[in-house]
């Protein structure tokens, strides 16, 4: 297996660039840390605790929190047990057509019509409710919140931060300090802490796109650390999460009912997002990793993946922002932020629920007195009408007399 790696995976032109060996970029151990792939590892058991630590967190903070903001869940009817209907749903279909329908019909024996309702309620019985929307995005927000925190702290004195140049000066051979390494091993057992939920989590319409971004970012974190471009990577790091937290807390007021919150939240958000994710990642980032690199390194393996990589997320980036952009129009025109363009499938409103069987006699004395209120409305109507008619009428009589 050594053999192996050594012979394919680690060769000096995938990961170096032109003219530089193992050998060259070897430090003493006062010189202080050199990014080691076997670091990588330590991620894993950090994936496994960040998992462990969203299940304390949404116990013994989110659940209590979501309260005391005043998140309420939806009252569902759930749906009786058939385990015909039920394998069905699981596996086939959660929408059946006419025709399975009809099958549907001969084996369990009911009516079509309490199918149809069955598979309303089952649909809406697997909706996430609003304690678990809230639960997760609160989880995300408090990850986000203290990474950038940190992340900020940490760079905000560096020469890399102010100047994109200093990335790539005396690259390879550049130390990485403890607080970068440990910026960069936490963020990526996160990310792979929410590839490892998402089956679980909240599935959204980009839920694609969701996939691919947290296996960009695994593979870009992980990479751009085994290369050394640690520098460039913890600004792509901080540029992320400057935007991540203000989304997550605009979802949590939102799933509260706090809607003023939640839409100046909101707006707030769009503008970082699209400032710093349509302006800020392409022209200096981006613009760093092709266009500045060169200056100091010729091209090579790594400069060309890593490159892809950002590209990328900055296609995604575009996507988001064109769903964003979306809500900003419905907000400027209409006042409020309806609905969330990129909001969960589960989290539409519920189906509307229709009687179960028409020869039912509680369903049907609730359609009786329904129609009974209408028609006297009608009638009532009617009479108002015909007493307005009249006095019209008799208001002309002296007239025509």
């Amino acid at each position: 297996m050594d053999a192996f790696l050594n012979e394919w995976l680690w060769q000096e032109q995938h990961w170096l660039p032109p003219g530089v060996g193992w050998k060259d970029i070897e430090m003493n151990p006062g010189d202080g840390r050199f990014p080691l792939p076997r670091d990588l590892l330590y991620t894993l058991p950090l994936a496994l605790a960040f998992m462990a630590l969203r299940f304390a967190f949404v116990r013994i903070i989110a659940l209590p929190l979501g309260k005391l903001l005043g998140v309420r869940d939806r009252v569902r009817v759930r749906a009786p047990s058939v385990p015909k209907l039920e394998n069905f749903y699981k596996c086939n279909s959660r929408q059946p057509s006419q025709s399975q329908l009809s099958n549907l019909e001969k084996q369990c024996g009911l009516s079509q019509r309490k199918i149809q309702a069955w598979f309303r309620h089952r649909r809406n019985q697997d909706r996430p409710t609003n304690t678990t929307k809230f639960s997760e995005a609160s989880w995300r927000f408090v990850f986000y919140l203290v990474s950038f925190s940190a992340g900020l702290a940490s760079l905000i004195n560096t020469s890399w931060f102010w100047d994109q140049r200093e990335c790539w000066r005396g690259y390879p051979k550049q130390p990485v300090a403890e607080t970068h390494y440990w910026y960069y091993m936490l963020e990526l057992g996160f990310y792979i802490s929410l590839l490892l939920s998402v089956s679980v989590d909240v599935k959204r319409k980009d839920f694609k796109e969701q996939v691919i971004h947290h296996i960009a970012t695994i593979f870009l974190i992980g990479f751009s650390y085994c290369a050394n471009f640690v520098r460039v990577g913890t600004l792509v790091m901080l540029v992320h999460d400057s935007s991540d937290f203000l989304l997550e807390s605009a979802k949590m007021f939102h799933y509260a009912g706090l809607t003023p919150i939640c839409d100046s939240l909101f707006v707030v958000f769009a503008l970082v997002f699209l400032v710093t994710r349509l302006v800020v990642f392409p022209g200096r980032l981006i613009h760093a990793t092709l266009v500045l690199s060169r200056e100091f390194f010729q091209p090579f393996f790594g400069y060309y993946f890593f490159n892809a990589l950002l590209l990328v997320l900055q296609a995604l980036h575009i996507f988001w922002a064109y769903l964003i952009l979306k809500m900003v129009y419905k907000f400027v025109f209409k006042g409020k932020v309806e609905r969330d363009e990129r909001s969960d499938v589960e989290s539409e409103p519920d189906e509307e629920e229709e009687p179960d069987d028409e020869d039912d006699e509680s369903t049907w004395e609730q359609r009786k007195g329904t129609i009974n209120y209408k028609l006297a409305s009608l009638a009532n109507n009617c009479v108002l009408n015909n007493l307005t008619n009249q006095r019209n009428s008799n208001s002309r009589l002296p007239k025509a007399r």
